[in-house]
């Protein structure tokens, strides 16, 4: 099988099996104070310090979680959270600015805000290439800031690639003294994030600007099962989970020191090589949309264009009259694992939310596939591709909707 489906999750990097693999042979709780808990919970702080050093952050700022839907839900429940309480009486917190096309970590987790706390969803539309349209963001925080309790934003879209103007965000969160959450689990380890840094060059007050940070340790090549949440010492979150007050009293419960062991290992193997891995992974993005379009000339790339402007691991395509999910079955028959879109919607009949927010029309969207790159991507996995999707192609456009009947079971 060749797989290219790196931004659902990419495989365990040898440094994190060997991690993992050895922690869990450490006995104790890192909460007990004899010597076996307090060599386990040497074994965790030490791994939170790894962590924190490859997302400009401190190891104190960095809280554990079960995964990076967990670490966005922390961020956006517990800011609204803290945000109505400390609201001036008779002047309501209420407004959540939020980008069209988010993923659904944050889209289902507003919807709740909304239907059980009274939270009002401000969604800012985004341009046709997937960005963030800050004049209208701007313009929403200029409205009312005073009643506006967060703002939530993806670094990079999860489906379509596009980089989104965080540095812009953070800066005119700050201004308007709104605390700012990015989900950068898709960006972890493509691109670089600076999390101290990017609260200095904004200008961040206590509390307002980039105060929240989520990230997760499969899409890097560390375990399944855990993620982090940065969050800055000034930042004043309500907790999800209340028990033992361990990690600031953000995430009571055990932690778990082999998957910290694991995901540490796999940040510092990702941080050391950077660089050289964005490089080669562009540079087989590039190979990879050229072929494809060049075989498929109906085709169109989603996302900005500019390869600067996307994940140096992401490829969008869509391939009008086929629906994608006829295509991924198709590839996958013939040994090349794609997807249609963010895994956690895998198998949900429905339109790419992220392309239908670009503006894109509703056959565009349904016949849409992600095909993404990882840290043991080759040359030959772009070849494979290349020679499966000519043939996918006219077998899913000769099915058309009939196909997307059959592959729903309508």
């Amino acid at each position: 099988m060749v797989y290219l489906d790196h931004a659902a999750t990419t495989p365990m990097r040898p440094e994190a099996i060997g991690a993992l693999t050895s922690a869990l042979a450490v006995v104790g709780n890192p909460s007990s104070i004899h010597s076996a808990g307090q060599r386990a919970k040497r074994l965790l702080e030490e791994s939170r310090e790894r962590i924190a050093a490859t997302l400009g952050a401190d190891a104190i700022e960095v809280v554990f979680t079960g995964n990076g839907t967990e670490a966005v839900n922390l961020a956006i429940k517990g800011l609204w959270w803290s945000r109505q309480a400390s609201a001036p009486v008779g002047r309501p917190r209420s407004r959540i600015l939020v980008p069209a096309g988010e993923h659904h970590a944050t889209l289902d987790t507003i919807e709740w805000l909304a239907t059980h706390e009274g939270a009002v969803i401000d969604e800012v539309p985004l341009d046709d290439l997937g960005r963030l349209r800050l004049d209208l963001l701007e313009a929403e925080l200029a409205r009312d800031a005073a009643s506006v309790a967060l703002v939530t934003m993806l670094w990079a879209n999860n489906e379509v690639g596009t980089i989104q103007p965080v540095e812009e965000v953070a800066r005119l969160a700050a201004r308007a003294g709104v605390p700012l959450h990015v989900d950068a689990i898709a960006a972890y380890g493509q691109l670089p994030i600076d999390f101290r840094g990017l609260r200095r060059a904004t200008d961040a007050p206590r509390g307002a600007g980039l105060v929240a940070l989520s990230v997760s340790a499969h899409k890097i090549g560390g375990p399944a099962g855990i993620g982090a949440l940065v969050l800055d010492r000034s930042a004043i979150v309500e907790p999800l989970i209340h028990g033992g007050g361990q990690q600031r009293r953000l995430r009571s419960g055990t932690q778990d020191v082999a998957a910290a062991a694991g995901f540490a290992a796999a940040a510092t193997s990702v941080h050391d090589r950077l660089d050289a891995d964005a490089r080669r992974m562009a540079a087989l993005r590039d190979r990879l949309t050229a072929g494809a379009l060049a075989a498929v000339p109906e085709a169109r790339l989603s996302g900005d264009p500019d390869p600067a402007g996307r994940l140096p691991g992401n490829v969008h395509l869509s391939f009008p009259g086929c629906e994608g999910d006829s295509l991924l079955f198709l590839l996958d028959a013939a040994g090349v694992a794609v997807s249609t879109g963010s895994a956690c919607q895998a198998g949900v009949p429905e339109p790419s939310h992220v392309l239908m927010a670009m503006g894109r029309t509703e056959s565009d969207a349904r016949g849409a596939l992600r095909i993404t790159l990882g840290h043991d991507s080759t040359e030959a996995d772009v070849d494979a591709f290349l020679a499966a999707l000519p043939a996918a192609y006219a077998q899913a456009a000769k099915a058309g909707l009939a196909g997307r009947l059959t592959s729903f079971g309508r």
